[in-house]
């Protein structure tokens, strides 16, 4: 028999759970590299201090860090409390009203191409199993018992925006005073635009244009706090 939409599972995850997850990370990446770098640049154009700027770079990078795992934290937690209450509100109308809840998985299989016959019955069939779990499957693609997870998404978020800020921490702090501009620079270019990449395959968008995105955010952002920068040394 026909069965409801079934995510597949790995390690007791949905694909949804795990892309959440990476998405958290990616995200967290990016604001990671943005803003560890927009702080450098500012810094060390008003000081030459290289222990002054590695200070800041790293406050910043922990402040960040810990700022976007508590953001993600409250958003996934919103996420799965709807997520939740959906659940409930669908077992009380299955208690209620099961004729409208048989008749919308029916439709949503006349919707597949399935004939009105053929939907009824596989509909009559699910709902006698599991009717719970197929009605939330039917209409909100959710898998029951398999909410969004806030707290992988939270240090998915905190360790990937550590992570990103170190590429421009590491570029500025370490490489010879020489070099430290152009290396800076090209840290921040590579590195947002390999989250770019990896945002656009995660979300199946344009690869090309994710990737030309990032690099242009990121060099505005140095570009804006570099003139910043330049205010306060002044």
């Amino acid at each position: 028999m026909v069965s409801v939409r079934s995510k597949k599972k790995k390690d007791g995850q949905t694909m949804d759970e795990k892309l959440n997850t990476l998405r958290a990370g990616v995200l967290g990446s990016n604001d990671g590299i943005l803003t560890v770098v927009g702080v450098l640049f500012s810094v060390a154009v008003a000081t030459t201090n290289q222990f002054t700027i590695f200070i800041a770079g790293l406050s910043d990078l922990l402040a960040c860090a810990f700022s976007m795992a508590s953001g993600e934290y409250a958003s996934v937690s919103t996420q799965k409390d709807t997520e939740q209450s959906v659940v409930t509100k669908e077992r009380a109308l299955l208690k209620t009203h099961y004729q409208d809840q048989l008749d919308v998985v029916s439709d949503y299989y006349v919707d597949q191409g399935v004939t009105k016959q053929t939907a009824d019955k596989i509909a009559k069939d699910l709902m006698s199993k599991n009717p719970l779990e197929t009605i939330v499957s039917v209409k909100y693609d959710l898998k029951l018992g398999h909410y969004m997870n806030p707290w992988d998404a939270a240090f998915s978020s905190l360790f990937s925006a550590a992570a990103g800020g170190i590429f421009p921490l590491c570029a500025m702090t370490l490489t010879p005073v020489a070099f430290q501009w152009p290396a800076t620079i090209l840290a921040v270019c590579l590195s947002v635009g390999l989250t770019g990449y990896l945002s656009a395959r995660l979300g199946n968008g344009l690869v090309k244009t994710a990737i030309i995105r990032n690099i242009i955010v990121g060099i505005i952002t140095m570009i804006i706090h570099y003139s910043v920068g330049v205010l306060l040394a002044v």
